[in-house]
């Protein structure tokens, strides 16, 4: 007799809610939207969603830890202007994020400047906009001090640290080893030295392990040993450390088998860590970055279905959608063993009728897979496939001109 095994499966996708066979984003159903949109393919982002994940971690997290969202994650210029509204700060990778940034309304005094490739003339911009800067090489420190010196204003630096240890079970580590993120645990003595020769204005220290982490022990650790690393080489600081960003890590389910994170431990861990700070850097506030957890999971990508074929007894559905406009989804964005994104027919949710198919898109590659071998409802050309947790490294993250299709369209909902 042969054993069957069950095959583990996505975590229910029950942020969206349906209503007559529909899915609703904020309310209002999938079809109704995407007339408004004119087009498929579409993101569609819900308001109501990104909000209620802010009031989740408030409540999970002691009140004295500052919520920065990383807006790498989704940079779409509404949902930005939606966000500096719930959070504490906005941390940017390149001036062009800081231009959306400061157009959003965030307060220059909250915002950071994180990446490992500064121009001289983003490095320049930044102290023009008066934004604190994660310092992470070397050569960035005479740039930043002739900058101060050409504007008359402080220039407002961090220093990144590479941590000399990284984040387990990390989907994408980001310290320990080497690394082109950062300094060197070992090196940062040294380079508080030039900081304080160059009369930079220094606030404190960035670590950032790891990122899309589910597992919350693993979290924890990373948190209490960058806490344990900053207060060591806040002995080697030219002034008190003002400022630490424990970086984020957070991670939400993606593939099956997956599970939600447990804030609770993680909450709790960083209430011990308020507590002690109040005695090791008892002027630091202590910062946690997230852009995934954040966005990740009040986003959809919606694709029409342009046809249905059957090769040799399998059926795919063809779809106006594709890796040009959702590259993780695809699996070509840092998955080693591709896996399959919750997905959904968008307007048969109520459907009994199921059928094993891949949704495709229209390039000519056979990397362009939305969904394989998925169970979905029974659809036909017109339907609407949704990929769920489409909220983070989506539309920005894609590559959209490649051939020559249209740019995929964003709405807040």
């Amino acid at each position: 007799m042969t054993e069957t095994r069950k095959l583990p499966e996505h975590t229910p996708m029950t942020q969206f809610p349906a209503a007559s066979s529909e899915l609703l984003i904020n309310g209002q159903p999938l079809s109704r939207i995407a007339a408004r949109v004119g087009r498929t393919p579409f993101y569609a982002y819900d308001r109501s969603l990104l909000s209620a994940r802010v009031a989740q971690l408030r409540a999970a997290l002691p009140a004295e830890v500052k919520l920065h969202y990383a807006m790498k994650a989704n940079p779409m210029p509404a949902l930005v202007c939606h966000m500096a509204t719930l959070v504490d700060g906005i941390d940017v990778a390149s001036a062009g994020e800081l231009m959306v940034a400061l157009d959003a309304g965030a307060d220059p005094q909250e915002i950071s400047f994180a990446g490992p490739g500064k121009t001289d003339a983003e490095l320049h911009q930044a102290v023009a906009a008066d934004i604190l800067v994660n310092v992470e090489s070397f050569r960035e420190v005479p740039i930043l001090a002739a900058a101060q010196q050409a504007l008359g204003l402080p220039a407002r630096v961090a220093v990144r640290v590479n941590p000399d240890f990284e984040l387990k079970s990390s989907g994408m580590k980001m310290g320990g080893g080497p690394k082109q993120f950062g300094v060197d645990a070992e090196q940062v003595p040294e380079l508080l030295a030039a900081i304080d020769r160059a009369g930079l204005a220094f606030e404190g220290f960035h670590l950032f392990a790891g990122s899309q982490n589910l597992k919350p022990e693993a979290i924890v650790e990373a948190q209490q040993k960058s806490f344990a690393l900053a207060c060591r080489l806040a002995e080697h600081a030219p002034s008190p450390v003002r400022f630490l960003n424990l970086g984020g890590g957070f991670g939400i389910p993606y593939f099956p088998g997956e599970q939600p994170l447990d804030l609770a431990p993680i909450g709790a861990n960083l209430a011990d860590i308020v507590a002690q700070a109040k005695a090791a850097l008892p002027h630091a506030e202590i910062v946690i970055e997230l852009g995934r957890y954040l966005v990740g999971e009040a986003g959809l990508y919606v694709a029409r279905v342009l046809d249905k074929k059957v090769s040799r007894g399998h059926t795919y559905l063809v779809t106006d959608g594709g890796l040009h406009h959702h590259l993780s989804a695809s699996g070509n964005f840092g998955q080693v063993i591709r896996k399959n994104y919750p997905a959904a027919i968008g307007n048969r949710m109520d459907a009994t009728m199921q059928a094993t198919v891949s949704v495709v898109g229209p390039l000519c590659t056979p990397l362009d897979l939305l969904a394989d071998r998925m169970n979905l409802a029974a659809a036909e050309p017109g339907d609407l496939v949704v990929i769920y947790q489409s909220g983070a490294y989506g539309a920005t993250a894609s590559p959209q001109r490649f051939l020559g299709h249209p740019a995929v369209t964003e709405v807040l909902i």
